[in-house]
């Protein structure tokens, strides 16, 4: 279970998600301390901004070599009628 800093420095992993543990706040108060948690919604949110944008480009290149795949695909097919 982690607990503030990430040790590992890079990316966040569902594990860091789901064995994150938040510091309580200090005497005479109760629950989690703020900060702690908007820190942490923050790397959370980046991580999922940089996984999107990621996403997106693979699903673009992806899309790019489909069709070289199938421009190549239907020249190869048009040479072996002729």
């Amino acid at each position: 279970m982690t607990r503030g800093a990430f040790h590992d420095g890079g990316r966040l992993h569902p594990r860091h998600v789901r064995d994150h543990q938040f510091a309580t706040v200090g005497f005479g108060r109760r629950g989690l301390d703020p900060r702690e948690v908007r820190r942490f919604l923050h790397r959370v949110a980046l991580d999922l901004s940089t996984l999107h944008h990621d996403l997106a480009l693979l699903s673009e290149e992806n899309a790019r070599v489909k069709r070289a795949l199938r421009a190549r695909q239907g020249a190869w097919s048009e040479s072996q009628r002729r």
